[in-house]
């Protein structure tokens, strides 16, 4: 807990509404530190979510991020996380309604960072997979890499992303569709993928251990269109599985 001092300085080091703390000499000083401390905070804003201030433009996104900042102003002194929030904050700010898209373009970007400095693992190659008895492979748990994440939209992101990152050129977007993101680094670089179709559910369904022959049945229950050989070079040729873990031999039963 904060003594009663440094509650109000800090409340009025990100509120330009709130007056100074008595005691504070002179007041342009700390007029002075605060535009700097918020500034600081927009600018790590602005380097982790690159995409989102490109798709609104600098003004807007400096605007935007002022609110989030006195809002939800950091709690570690860690910036290359600070922003964990704020694609929730874009999804709820008022002037970017007609964006529904922001927010989860954010929620990609924030995964980024984290997949960045997520733990390092050695993927399963496709020579161990190719080696394990094919009548068992419906029976196998996969744990996934630790960098892995998804980002299901009901709005074409990974599309969008690409364009305002660099990743492709910019273009008319034609088919207007859901999109679901694959963000992880399976080595040096982090990655972000399109997912097809039931490829979210069915990794989503083997991050919480269910088998390669459940998660396919859970894909196949939500996309008639899933692949399960197309998703099983996926998940070993993007690096996307960490161990495999064989079924457990059934218990014999006492009569």
């Amino acid at each position: 807990m904060l003594a009663p001092f440094e509650a109000s300085f800090a409340q009025a080091l990100l509120d330009p509404e709130r007056p100074i703390p008595d005691g504070i000499s002179p007041a342009r000083r700390f007029s002075v530190y605060r535009n700097n401390v918020v500034a600081g905070l927009v600018k790590a804003l602005a380097s982790r979510f690159p995409a989102v201030e490109r798709i609104v433009g600098e003004e807007f996104f400096v605007a935007m991020a002022r609110a989030f900042v006195v809002a939800r102003p950091p709690r570690s002194a860690v910036l290359a996380s600070y922003g964990e929030e704020f694609a929730d904050f874009i999804a709820a700010f008022e002037p970017a309604r007609d964006l529904a898209y922001l927010a989860d373009v954010a929620r990609i970007e924030a995964a980024r960072t984290r997949a960045y400095h997520a733990a390092d693992a050695t993927p399963v190659s496709a020579g161990e997979f190719a080696a394990l008895d094919v009548d068992a492979v419906a029976g196998l748990r996969v744990t996934l890499h630790p960098s892995a994440e998804i980002v299901r939209s009901a709005h074409p992101i990974v599309t969008i992303w690409a364009m305002n990152s660099g990743e492709r050129a910019l273009s008319p977007i034609d088919a207007w569709c859901g999109e679901d993101a694959l963000i992880a680094r399976p080595s040096l670089d982090v990655e972000v993928r399109l997912l097809p179709p039931g490829g979210a559910a069915f990794l989503l369904a083997l991050a919480k251990k269910r088998t390669l022959g459940e998660a396919a049945d859970v894909a196949l229950a939500e996309c008639s269109e899933f692949d399960l050989t197309g998703n099983l070079a996926g998940l070993i040729g993007w690096g996307l599985a960490r161990n495999i873990i064989p079924s457990e031999p059934e218990r014999s039963r006492v009569p």
